[in-house]
């Protein structure tokens, strides 16, 4: 029995629904100013049903908002029988019923479209929950692809990283676009709507962008700006280019992210001391060896990629001077060893990592492996390890998903730490750290500002494009009359000099509306004046009767359905 959601829009289906007045019923979400960042998902039972939607912050893992929607349903098998003596009365009601429809799809396709971000990270979910969302960076522009084929998409972008794993999207409609991103996130890893939402943060339009700034300056990282998600964010443009639905907003959101994100590192001195996840890997396995012993221990790497390779450099700027690496090949192991020629790095196959890892005392594990390498059968037949290091092995695991399985953890010789585990690293100097993120945050505010402002300004992007159009169309047509009064008198030179007088008179006569157009932040004309010019130079020109933008997308991504 099919049944829909209680959204009013563009193109109505048969199924209705109707929300149930907040007086009638006690909604006291009604009012609260978080209610849109968690709009509840609908599920067909035959009554009016209360639904709670615990999004989270990205930061406090708290609900952002505790208030419950109401829905009624209405089935479109349920039919409504109405007297017949009442046709006045009948009337009255089908009239009001289309001036709802009518406003529905009217705030539909005029709203705007929305940036929002829907994700999780290390404050909001544990390592087992983001190892099962995790993309890896080769599959970015397939999920962009089929992100961008959801009815309510229109741009989208994956940041995947080990603490972290967020979609952000350009939403025709914000609240079909969040229920949509949802359903395929639970699609793709495999795990329950219901359970994800446990573990979801929700943002969108100015959170959703301020979100990421912090993200690109490293204010959202365990470690407070940290380099290497700069690094990151930057990747996820440089994968983007080209691919289909890593759009104008998307690329300009995470343009101004990576800007953000310098400024903050040359502005402010937020990347003193350890600031990566490979750092706080090596000082968490500094802190767990007894400190007259650590220049001692037998260090093992595995994986020689980006992650492997810092925390190489990490060791040897901690005074570690051999260090073994197994790598799939030698050639990366090659390439760090000439890097770094003051120090005995020591390459092995995978062949040999169970050989290896017999003979040290603290293990690395960066690789971008599926499958464990070590599980608590392989690990419990490994020698003990001298009691001079603190007799126990210590498995430093910063892979996501992870390489080490937490059923070693149980064995009384070895220790197991996780990326969620850093946390112990970040612990020291808060109050430095929170100076830092206050000064931080005073340059996001202005990189804010600024994208915001480009943002605004291609609000009016359709309506100067509308009006040249316009303009050229009377151009042309009175060009022809003229051209056609003088028939064949007229030289080639002469018909490009009236041709040139046309296009010159058009441009003068355009330029003051299209300054009035202007909101890009050059000058102090504020956006609601640069609507309000918008407004009346389409009232003038007739501009309004023209389709919307936003309702052809929605129009074309609906046939795009249907084929």
């Amino acid at each position: 029995m099919a049944a829909a959601v209680a959204f009013a829009t563009a193109f109505p289906a048969k199924t209705k629904t109707t929300r149930t007045s907040s007086s009638s019923s006690n909604t006291r979400g009604s009012n609260c100013n978080n209610c849109s960042r968690a709009r509840a998902m609908a599920k067909p039972p035959s009554s009016p049903w209360m639904m709670m939607v615990p999004f989270f912050s990205p930061k406090t893992s708290k609900p952002l908002c505790s208030a419950p929607i109401r829905c009624q349903l209405i089935h479109d098998d349920h039919i409504i029988e109405q007297s017949s003596s009442s046709s006045s009365s009948m009337a009255s009601s089908l009239s009001a019923l289309e001036q709802l429809k009518t406003s529905a799809a009217d705030r539909y396709t005029k709203e705007r479209s929305s940036i929002v971000v829907i994700g999780l990270s290390v404050h909001t979910a544990p390592v087992e929950m983001r190892e099962k969302l995790a993309i890896p960076e080769a599959e970015w522009p397939r999920a962009i692809g089929e992100l961008c084929g959801l009815n309510h998409i229109e741009e989208a972008a994956v940041l995947s990283t080990c603490n972290r794993m967020e979609i952000y999207v350009v939403a025709l409609s914000w609240h079909r676009g969040i229920r949509e991103v949802t359903e395929w996130m639970s699609k793709t890893s495999g795990i329950p709507v219901l359970e994800l939402r446990q573990h979801l943060f929700l943002l969108r339009d100015t959170d959703a962008t301020q979100h990421l700034f912090q993200v690109s300056a490293g204010l959202d990282s365990l470690v407070l700006g940290e380099g290497q998600i700069l690094a990151q964010v930057k990747q996820v443009v440089k994968v983007g280019q080209g691919v289909v639905g890593f759009g104008r907003n998307i690329s300009g959101l995470f343009k101004q992210a990576i800007s953000a994100g310098k400024r903050v590192r040359t502005e402010t001195n937020i990347s003193a001391g350890a600031v990566s996840v490979s750092s706080a890997a090596v000082e968490l396995a500094l802190m767990k060896l007894p400190k007259s012993d650590s220049p001692c221990a037998e260090m093992l790497v595995i994986g020689a990629g980006k992650m492997g390779k810092l925390v190489i450099k990490h060791l040897v700027a901690k005074g570690c001077n051999k260090i073994v690496v197994v790598n799939r090949s030698e050639e990366r192991v090659s390439s760090i060893r000439d890097e770094l020629k003051d120090v005995e790095i020591i390459y092995k196959p995978l062949e040999d990592m169970l050989s290896c890892a017999a003979n040290a005392d603290v293990i690395f594990t960066s690789t971008s492996s599926e499958t464990l390498l070590f599980v608590k059968e392989n690990v419990k037949n490994l020698p003990p390890v001298s009691s001079e290091v603190g007799g126990l092995r210590l498995f430093i695991d910063i892979s996501v998903p992870r390489n080490v399985g937490a059923c070693v953890s149980e064995l009384e010789t070895a220790s197991v730490y996780n990326v969620d585990d850093l946390k112990e690293v970040v612990e020291a100097n808060k109050e430095d750290r929170h100076r830092k993120a206050m000064e931080a945050q005073a340059i996001i505010t202005e990189e804010l500002k600024q994208f915001e402002a480009w943002r605004d300004s291609l609000e009016t992007v359709p309506t100067i494009k509308k009006l040249r159009a316009y303009a050229e169309r009377i151009r042309l047509s009175e060009l022809e009359k003229c051209m056609a009064k003088f028939g064949d008198d007229l030289s080639k030179k002469e018909r490009r000099a009236i041709d040139d007088l046309s296009r010159g008179i058009v441009n003068k006569l355009l330029h003051g509306p299209m300054q009035h157009l202007r909101c890009d932040g050059s000058d102090s004309r504020t956006l609601s004046e640069t609507l309000e010019n918008m407004h009346a130079l389409e009232r003038m020109f007739s501009l309004e009767l023209e389709t919307s933008v936003l309702e052809q997308k929605i129009r074309a991504k609906v046939e795009q359905t249907q084929k």
